[in-house]
């Protein structure tokens, strides 16, 4: 039921290249089956890790992903690309490479320090500084219930009078924020942000479920059950 209701949702590329990347997290071990807990405390069959790419090739790659994801929904008319710390670092840096690489744009890359130095490059920012009239797209890997966006945003403004615009994330989980509706969806309506998503988890289950990859199903019937477990108890209600 739940790939049937909401397979048709997001989605910025054309399939082909959504199947490439989830298969791309899959190779990298970035997309994980089992038993997990999200930073906002809640159990999930699955989970989307960053942290898993580690060669330079993987991170070329998933810059070049997130650089299309970018341009189909923002468009390349923004000054700065916000990726917050830890795992917004290098996803800032690869996209903002690509950027330059694919559409010849250059846009400037910023993160932050989890705390603030005092000597040397004083601050809590890394690589551009944010200034006064700058449109700020974030990057991130993906959003459970929104709350690592409002530890972002206060350090984004706090830097002038800015523009953040939009978000950009991985994978769109697909599930409630800290209300009834998506977290995505109460983002947008919260903060006046846009957002979007390489691909949605119910694209990822459409792909691998009871399907081989490399000699493998990935997602098997037992998978399946607890993947649609999880959404009764955190997925959107209509």
């Amino acid at each position: 039921m739940f790939v049937r209701k909401l397979f048709c949702i997001g989605g910025f590329i054309d399939g082909s290249l959504q199947k490439e990347f989830i298969e791309f997290m899959v190779d990298c071990q970035v997309l994980k089956f089992g038993d997990f807990v999200t930073k906002s405390g809640r159990k999930t069959p699955f989970f989307v890790n960053t942290g898993f790419y580690r060669t330079g090739a993987q991170l070329r790659r998933l810059g070049q992903y997130y650089a299309e994801a970018v341009n189909s929904k923002f468009g390349l008319d923004f000054d700065v690309l916000f990726g917050p710390a830890y795992k917004g670092i290098p996803l800032s840096v690869a996209a903002t490479i690509a950027i330059s690489e694919k559409y010849g744009q250059d846009i400037r890359y910023c993160s932050n320090r989890k705390e603030v130095k005092d000597h040397g490059d004083k601050g809590i920012l890394l690589g551009s500084p944010i200034n006064d009239g700058d449109r700020v797209v974030i990057i991130e890997d993906v959003t459970t219930a929104g709350t690592s966006i409002e530890e972002t945003l206060p350090i984004i403004k706090a830097q002038g009078d800015v523009n953040p615009i939009g978000l950009v994330v991985s994978v769109d989980r697909m599930e409630r924020g800290k209300g009834t509706k998506s977290a995505l969806s109460e983002i947008e309506e919260k903060y006046g942000l846009k957002t979007t998503a390489i691909v949605t988890m119910a694209e990822v289950v459409e792909h691998l479920y009871n399907k081989e990859y490399k000699g493998k199903v990935i997602i098997d019937d037992k998978l399946k059950a607890a993947i649609d477990a999880y959404y009764e108890q955190y997925g959107v209600k209509e």
